[in-house]
């Protein structure tokens, strides 16, 4: 093995995702951080050849020779282990919001917490590897996205950069998401009987994940609507964007400019016109799908972005990332 990797959080969803997918990866072994995790609250990693438990600190990560940790937690868990695994000389790849937006101020106000790192946030580095690549890769501490901005900005921003969108008339996006999306924590507003035949709107207008999603696509926060919906099923999220164009744009002049942006992209599959994507399409994959269809006579357009939620909304992408940080191929794993 070239690399051993550290996962804090292993066993919320995203954690476990992350130990699925490292553990089939050929060229990294994963290692498993205990922090302030009954092992009773819930089961054991599953698998043949489960990867061992060390204790999360500082001295396990140097005697372990770890070079990556993953940390799968809450912010506040994040902010409080960051400083010491980068001290301890391994690179972190953070699945929080902790370190995704740009000042204190900004996380303040949309986490309703201060941020206690506010030098590690000015360091971190957003990990949307389509428009982030080079920097990636010389990083240490690596800002995982949030599942709904990925698959926004994923859609929306080639054809901001195009300059085909009317930006004066707003950006709508309708996002749905499956309930592991809210993680693993017990609560009432995720349990079976609240959500299983139901379909309800959160956090109308002040969804944490907006400025994320106004920082990697370009959009001002008065030119984006954005409404979070959560689905009852287990995993995956599908965005409807809607938009107006500008000068006469056609269906096939957007997928162009799809197509000129992620011509060398790995993880991202354009539909022909008019075909959308569903979440069948992206079930436990690392890719992002998207479609378009446009009404010539109104310049409207409805762009549908398509992704597991877990995969390219957590797990998959940190797993990229890991491969940018360590010079693997990008799709090492994952494909």
């Amino acid at each position: 093995m070239d690399h051993v990797v550290g996962i804090v959080g292993h066993r919320g969803y995203s954690g476990a995702e992350l130990v699925r997918i490292l553990n089939s990866h050929a060229r990294v072994q994963p290692v498993l951080l205990d922090h302030r995790d009954d092992p009773l609250a819930h089961p054991p990693v599953r698998g043949a050849n489960p990867p061992p438990h060390v204790p999360c600190s500082a001295e396990a990560v140097r005697a372990e020779r770890i070079s990556i940790v993953f940390l799968a937690t809450p912010p506040e868990v994040s902010m409080e282990l960051a400083p010491a695994m980068l001290a301890a000389g391994a690179r972190v790849i953070d699945l929080s919001g902790a370190f995704r937006l740009r000042t204190p101020a900004a996380y303040a106000t949309w986490y309703k917490q201060p941020h206690t790192q506010p030098e590690l946030l000015a360091e971190a580095v957003y990990g949307l590897p389509e428009f982030c690549r080079a920097r990636i890769a010389s990083a240490r501490l690596i800002a995982n996205p949030g599942c709904y901005p990925t698959a926004a900005s994923l859609a929306i921003r080639p054809l901001l950069d195009a300059g085909v969108v009317d930006r004066g008339a707003g950006v709508i996006c309708d996002a749905k998401s499956g309930v592991s999306g809210a993680g693993r924590k017990p609560s009432l507003t995720t349990s079976f009987c609240e959500v299983t035949e139901n379909f309800a709107a959160y956090s109308v207008l002040y969804h944490r994940h907006v400025p994320e999603v106004l920082m990697a696509s370009g959009l001002e926060e008065r030119e984006f609507s954005f409404t979070a919906q959560l689905l009852p099923i287990a995993r995956g999220i599908l965005e409807t964007i809607y938009l107006r164009l500008l000068n006469g744009s056609s269906a096939g002049q957007l997928l162009e400019i799809y197509e000129k942006r992620y011509a060398a992209e790995p993880f991202i599959r354009l539909y022909e016109a008019g075909h959308l994507p569903d979440l069948h399409a992206v079930a436990r994959t690392n890719y992002c799908d998207i479609g378009v269809t446009v009404d010539a006579a109104s310049g409207r357009a409805v762009v549908v972005s398509a992704i597991d939620n877990l995969v390219k909304g957590a797990a998959g992408q940190a797993v990229q990332n890991m491969n940018l940080l360590l010079g693997y191929p990008e799709t090492e794993g994952l494909l």
